[in-house]
């Protein structure tokens, strides 16, 4: 007799529920992430895939994850904490920038203007999560090049130069054009939200570690994690109100 397996996948359920906070007006949504820390093995498959999405180069990343060894020799483990933009309803970045290059959007994500910012990095340093970084303007494969017969390399590779999304326009990222120059962090994969999907970090995510949803849908999936007795938030003393939860 065939079994039928009736359990759902959270990417199934979660994006329903992208798709039923779509219909609501941008200020009645409450964007959330929740990271379950038992669940994340460290495999960095979320770095990686938020470092193709947006195109990241060298010295640039969004969404590191953090290593831990905790206990008592001999009876030590690692553990492991992704560490994206924490996006604050109380972020201390944005009332230090000197030109409102950076803001809060209607639905609560922090995000940068690149032709406003002047790369002062003082968003930077207020950040107490570390979760800002700043673009040089350097590619992986720069200083490489064909040497007569030496090859020594190919040169910074026109995928390199290929435009990213972020922010829902192309932007070319070449010749000391912006982003180069400005501070940079996670946005939720907001050009990827727009057009209903799930950011890039989720969907790679190979233990079902990371969710993501409208917290003030109680019918959500976050909205029931969230609720869990086991949920913390990072440096919730300092008044920042961060938007992304850890179960622990």
């Amino acid at each position: 007799m065939a079994v039928i397996l009736t359990k759902e996948s959270a990417l199934v359920r979660m994006q329903r529920d992208l798709e039923r906070a779509l219909q609501k007006p941008p200020h009645e949504r409450r964007w959330v992430m929740v990271i379950d820390l038992r669940k994340c093995v460290g495999c960095h498959a979320c770095t990686v895939s938020c470092v193709a999405e947006n195109r990241l180069p060298p010295g640039v990343v969004y969404r590191p994850v953090l290593e831990m060894e905790v206990g008592t020799y001999p009876n030590v483990r690692k553990v492991f904490m992704p560490r994206p933009c924490m996006q604050c309803d109380n972020p201390p970045c944005v009332p230090v920038c000197p030109v409102n290059a950076t803001w809060k959007r209607d639905d609560g994500i922090v995000v940068i203007d690149y032709d406003k910012c002047i790369g002062c990095r003082y968003c930077i340093a207020a950040c107490p999560y570390n979760a800002r970084t700043f673009d040089k303007g350097h590619y992986y494969n720069e200083g490489t090049t064909e040497d007569g017969e030496d090859f020594v390399g190919p040169g910074a590779q026109a995928y390199e130069k290929a435009p990213a999304f972020e922010y829902g326009e192309p932007r070319v990222r070449e010749g000391m054009k912006s982003p180069i120059g400005n501070a940079r962090k996670c946005h939720f994969c907001i050009h990827r939200l727009d057009q209903g999907m799930l950011p890039a970090c989720v969907t790679t995510c190979i233990g079902e570690a990371t969710y993501f949803g409208d917290a003030n849908d109680p019918e959500s999936l976050v909205s029931e994690l969230i609720a869990q007795p086991n949920v913390m938030r990072l440096k919730e003393e300092l008044g920042t109100e961060p938007r992304v939860y850890y179960l622990v």
